[in-house]
């Protein structure tokens, strides 16, 4: 079976990115079959192994959480030079924020879609309300206090149809707030940059967009 891009792309940073829903959870998952970089240089490969410079850590750490997010690098570095412009404690918050606060990133925390790439689609098919409203792009910066739902004329199509069953074992970020019975969440607070900091290595990410 020949594996897509997204399947290469985790076998490439050496880990899983869940880039695929619930396909990442199972058997089928490439790095569960194939746990080693894709091409003539993976398992069994000849070529030398390098010592890794400190440029490409910076850049490994980037690019994976730059396909975590599934961000473009246009909108990525964007992100990264707007949080750097401020000052202090506050270059961190604006970047995890940056990320977090996407519509199509909060609609997989909430557990709406089984991945971001996911999410995506839902949004960009007319799925997805903002205090109500329909909002079509995935990238759209959503602040505290608006509410997220499902279009009122989507909630019995077939795109949500698990829809009790992700909820049911699907658990929300602490930021996030969610109202079961009217299957609505809302953005409570700033994401945690704690959380992201634990995960990630944020200051590579900063020192790479500031050389």
């Amino acid at each position: 079976m020949i594996q897509d891009s997204k399947c290469k792309t985790c076998r490439r940073q050496g880990e899983k990115l869940f880039l695929k829903g619930e396909r990442c959870y199972s058997q089928k998952c490439a790095m569960v079959r194939k746990p080693y970089a894709p091409g003539i240089h993976g398992k069994g490969g000849t070529k030398r192994r390098k010592e890794v410079s400190e440029f490409s850590r910076q850049l490994h750490e980037k690019q994976r959480v730059r396909f975590l997010y599934s961000v473009s690098e246009r909108q990525f570095s964007s992100y990264v030079l707007k949080a750097l412009a401020g000052h202090g404690g506050d270059v961190i918050q604006k970047f995890v924020s940056a990320l977090e606060l996407r519509l199509d990133n909060t609609v997989f925390r909430l557990g709406f879609a089984v991945s971001r790439s996911v999410a995506r689609q839902i949004i960009s098919h007319g799925h997805i309300t903002v205090d109500g409203k329909k909002v079509f792009v995935p990238s759209y910066r959503l602040s505290v206090g608006q509410r997220i739902g499902m279009a009122q004329s989507s909630a019995s199509k077939g795109v949500f149809k698990d829809i009790e069953l992700l909820l049911k074992k699907h658990e929300i970020s602490s930021w996030l707030s969610f109202v079961p019975e009217k299957h609505e969440g809302t953005v409570s607070s700033l994401p945690k940059v704690e959380d992201m900091v634990r995960l990630y290595d944020v200051k590579s990410i900063m020192e790479y967009y500031s050389r």
